[in-house]
């Protein structure tokens, strides 16, 4: 079986990389909070230790403790928290330790990037101030600024946050955490809210730094393709506790826990095949409120056996250097999950052939769409004309019953497309063209899009109130809609708040095809989303298009995300699209250039993702000629003619098009 962790003590779940002590340490730590009377287990009873220079990917489904423990270890666990146990950073007691020398270690020792830049920087404080107060002065505030590669660093000292692009507000954060040359920085989930391009040029940032000024980082995640390309270790965990530690390339070839493999399975790739149902977890991480007497993981497990529901396993070491907290032995759970690992999910059900009579569900031409902004939001000396552009040109037709993924960086037009299907912007100029009525519309944002006092059965009868049914007949149809979106009928009783993010995103289908769309529009409906509830949630809009014999025009900016629920993919880059094509082709044989540089991006295990340089241009001043030529690596003078107008071109009978004047050259 193994030795138990409790045995060996807690350098057991380290890596002694050079001998030296560890930067951290957390022994037997548990964190239990009162909510409404009740006492939620957070953590319970998690073991540790980072070592100097080490990279410590932190990676488990939402409720598994992770950022709980990441608070732990910088010592801002409120005051209220219950903790038993041991946090030790540099020697200091985090624990215990006074506000006075936690605020020393803070300062000293620790940094931390989070998620969202915008809650952690002062909208009303330019860069420059924000900098300067962590590093001490406005000169080392600019060398900072300059290492982690803002561009003009100078200038971006006089901007607000808001005038930041998402990863420059995230290179700012990481400047102010390098700031005090700390041994440990603490990186909450610091990539999920950017694009693709963006989180890979964060990631080899943050592991430049590490190199650099030889600090250890904890990357917590829920994606394993990010936690692969930058660390050294893995450590998984699930409902409050261990299930696995150990060398990042030896887990994920060889994973020791059911659970993750269960994470990887559900992980999308490029190769995930697209006319099957992806693999997903069944069930949920059970509620903190409510801890199982077992293994937590027993009810979703494929491998489970009696013993499993008695006693909590404890970490065992399994091999040299791995930790795992399963019954099993590795080589048993290597063998069976290996197995089922070959396994592939049921297959859809054919997309009903569009019928030669049937019109295009939508058909756009030559769309624009621009806003007024006002001239102090303009960079002085701009011959901006006052307008942001942020829709140049855009013709599409989505044919009916066909999906088709907008895919692209932040700020190219994508969500103010979909909005402008949806009815909810005019058009600028062009023509918008619906069929079948008014389309439906999922945001990524399920809680803010849900009326926090109405109840679930409240909120999807309110579109079946111009049906004319009676009462019952409104409360039958929400019940048949719950359970066709895999939920359970007295889920109507319940508000938003009560229920969890994948159940937030269920009822947002339900409500959007309790009276079926002819377009349902997706506005990046899984990016918030762990993967195996991602995965879950493409499942169910995949069953719906093909039941509801409907059409999908799906935002995102993952591509292995568009490749599965796609027939086609269109790419938009500032307000144009620049190719547009059958899935397959689009991801499998790229042409733009800046189509490829999005697939190269794509963080993948085994693989290095690759990066693209700068930053997308303002819509308030796009580039003359083709907008992606100063970012294009075979870029020509041409390019940048202010007289080109760059269209979309292909061969003939061939769907797949390329709007580049180079495009034989790619």
């Amino acid at each position: 079986m193994g030795i138990a962790v409790t045995d060996v003590g807690v350098q057991a779940l380290g890596a002694d990389v050079d001998g030296s002590d560890p930067v951290a340490t957390v022994g037997d730590l548990r964190v239990t909070f009162r909510r409404n009377g009740r006492d939620i287990h957070a953590l319970r009873g998690v073991s540790l230790s980072i070592a100097k220079g080490e990279i410590l990917g932190l990676v488990g489904e939402s409720g598994s403790g992770k950022s709980v423990l990441g608070f732990s270890l910088l010592g801002l666990l409120p005051s209220s928290a219950r903790i038993e146990g041991t946090v030790r950073v540099d020697g200091s007691d985090m624990v215990r330790g006074d506000a006075k020398a936690l605020r020393k270690v803070r300062r000293l020792d620790l940094g931390a990037v989070f998620q969202d830049p915008m809650t952690s920087l002062n909208p009303t404080m330019r860069i420059g101030k924000q900098v300067a107060e962590a590093a001490g002065s406005e000169e080392e505030a600019l060398r900072l600024l300059t290492a982690v590669g803002i561009p003009e660093p100078k200038r971006r000292m006089r901007s607000f946050p808001h005038e930041l692009s998402g990863g420059l507000r995230q290179r700012v954060m990481i400047a102010i955490a390098i700031a005090g040359d700390p041994d440990l920085i603490i990186a909450d989930e610091p990539t999920t809210a950017l694009d693709v391009t963006v989180q890979a040029q964060v990631l080899r940032l943050l592991k430049r730094l590490r190199d650099e000024i030889g600090c250890s980082i904890v990357m917590i995640t829920h994606d394993l393709g990010v936690a692969a390309q930058i660390a050294d270790r893995i450590a998984v965990l699930y409902a409050g506790r261990i299930a696995e530690i150990g060398p990042i390339a030896e887990v994920l070839e060889k994973p020791a826990h059911p659970y993750t493999l269960g994470l990887l399975r559900s992980r999308l790739t490029l190769d995930t095949p697209c006319d099957r149902r992806l693999a997903a977890l069944p069930g949920a991480v059970p509620s903190p409120a409510a801890p199982l007497p077992g293994c937590a993981f027993e009810p979703r497990c494929v491998l489970a056996t009696p013993e499993c529901s008695a006693t909590p396993p404890d970490p065992v070491a399994v091999a040299p250097g791995r930790v795992s907290a399963c019954l099993l032995p590795l080589d048993v759970v290597t063998t069976d999950l290996g197995a089922r690992a070959a396994d592939v999910g049921e297959p859809f059900p054919p997309v009903a052939a569009e019928r030669d009579d049937a019109p295009p569900s939508v058909v756009l031409r030559d769309v624009t769409k621009t806003f007024a902004v006002r001239r102090r939001w303009l960079d002085r000396g701009s011959d901006n004309d006052g307008k942001l552009h942020a829709l140049r040109g855009v013709s599409l037709r989505v044919g009916h019953g066909e999906s088709v993924a907008i895919v692209g960086e932040s700020g190219s037009g994508k969500s103010t497309l979909l909005r402008v299907i949806a009815g909810l912007e005019k058009a600028s100029s062009g023509t918008v063209e619906i069929a079948g009525g008014r389309p439906q519309m999922v945001f990524q944002d399920s809680g803010a899009s849900l009326t926090p006092w109405l109840s679930v059965g409240e909120l999807i009868g309110e579109r079946l109130r111009r049906t004319g049914m009676s009462r019952s007949q409104r409360h039958a149809a929400v019940a048949e809609v719950l359970e066709r979106v895999g939920l359970p009928a007295e889920v109507a009783k319940s508000r938003a708040g009560q229920l969890s993010g994948g159940q937030r995103q269920r009822v947002s289908l339900a409500r959007a095809t309790v009276v079926p769309p002819a377009v349902l529009l997706c506005d990046e409906p899984t990016s918030a989303l762990d993967v195996s509830l991602a995965a879950s949630v493409l499942n169910l809009i995949g069953e719906l298009r093909r039941s509801l014999d409907m059409s999908v025009v799906f935002v995102t900016h993952d591509l292995s995300v568009a490749r599965v629920v796609a027939d086609r993919i269109a790419v938009m880059y500032l307000g144009r699209i620049v190719e547009i094509g059958p899935a397959d082709q689009v991801i499998g044989d790229p042409v733009h250039p800046y189509t490829r540089a999005l697939v190269d991006s794509i963080p993948d295990l085994g693989r290095e993702a690759g990066s693209l340089p700068g930053e997308p241009a303002s819509p308030l001043s796009p580039p003359s000629g083709c907008a992606f030529h100063p970012r294009c690596p075979i870029a020509v003078d041409a390019c940048a003619d202010p007289q080109l107008d760059v269209r979309l071109e292909g061969e003939p009978g061939n769907p797949h098009q390329v709007a580049c004047i180079e495009r034989k050259a790619c």
